[in-house]
């Protein structure tokens, strides 16, 4: 486990699935991750590669070939190896191997950068082919908060609050496949948080304006704020009745209920040429 800290915060990450499993603020003294409670859900925040949520009849056609992958991939069961670390960031790496090239036949290189800067974590996913094919892949992340945040509060006095207004409409999941879309959203940045809200699965987006989503309550001052600029895909889980609630920026999404199952037309699939590395960044910043 690798610990990083500033004057404000402390984050703990775990060389297996590059996981952030703490992000703790040293003044309110408040864990904001999920503590992996295996009777609700025994992870904190997964990093999904090389797909995104689940593939149709648990398997995807390259080359007329069959491959399978479990839902959102492998990576977050690897142990990836540390590669640098200061006293505020760390990087880690996560390349092909025998294994894998077995489920996914493609040669890779995945960095994962966690930089702390006041009182907010940065990550950043680099992605390179070294291959002389094209890399097919989507990554997403899938971080759960504690919700309650401080003691003598429910999880129903907090709510999410999107900077922008929102007029998007839900897609709904069919035995982990994106199925249909519904009316959602009507000129609104708040939703609410209530246990019942993720009893059909996950709220699924594909067209959100927001590139900031929070965790807010009208009780207290404390929440934070998970900023994805540039995420095209946006899901909001929770686990029965469980004390967390996640917020997951995605670049790819689940195969829909019709898909032909062929990786290269999948729907949110990056193709990365040959040499080229691609990147995103996210961050979650502590109040």
């Amino acid at each position: 486990m690798i610990t990083l800290e500033n004057a404000l915060i402390k984050a703990k990450v775990s060389s297996k699935g590059a996981e952030l499993q703490s992000l703790f603020h040293k003044d309110n003294h408040i864990e904001y991750m999920w503590n992996g409670d295996p009777k609700f859900w025994n992870r904190h925040s997964p990093v999904l590669f090389p797909i995104v949520g689940g593939l149709k009849e648990d398997y995807y056609i390259h080359n007329n070939n069959k491959y399978r992958l479990p839902r959102h991939g492998f990576a977050r069961d690897m142990e990836f190896v540390k590669e640098k670390t200061f006293g505020d960031s760390c990087s880690f790496i996560l390349k092909q191997n025998d294994e894998t090239l077995k489920v996914f036949p493609f040669e890779f290189l995945l960095r994962i950068k966690y930089q702390l800067n006041a009182n907010s974590i940065s990550i950043t996913y680099e992605v390179e082919n070294p291959a002389t094919e094209a890399l097919l892949f989507s990554i997403g992340t899938h971080p759960a908060f504690n919700v309650p945040l401080v003691k003598g509060l429910n999880f129903e006095d907090y709510y999410f609050h999107f900077n922008e207004v929102e007029n998007s409409n839900r897609w709904t999941l069919k035995n982990n496949l994106i199925d249909e879309q519904v009316y959602y959203f009507k000129n609104q940045n708040k939703l609410q948080l209530k246990p019942s809200l993720f009893y059909d699965d996950a709220l699924v987006f594909k067209d959100l304006k927001s590139t900031r989503i929070s965790i807010c309550s009208d009780k207290s001052t404390h929440g934070l704020h998970c900023d994805f600029a540039g995420f095209p895909y946006m899901g909001l889980w929770a686990a029965k009745d469980a004390p967390f609630v996640c917020i997951e920026p995605w670049h790819g999404i689940a195969d829909s209920v019709n898909h032909n199952q062929e990786l290269e037309k999948k729907e949110g699939i990056i193709k990365l040429e040959k040499g080229n590395i691609w990147r995103a960044k996210w961050s979650i910043s502590c109040f």
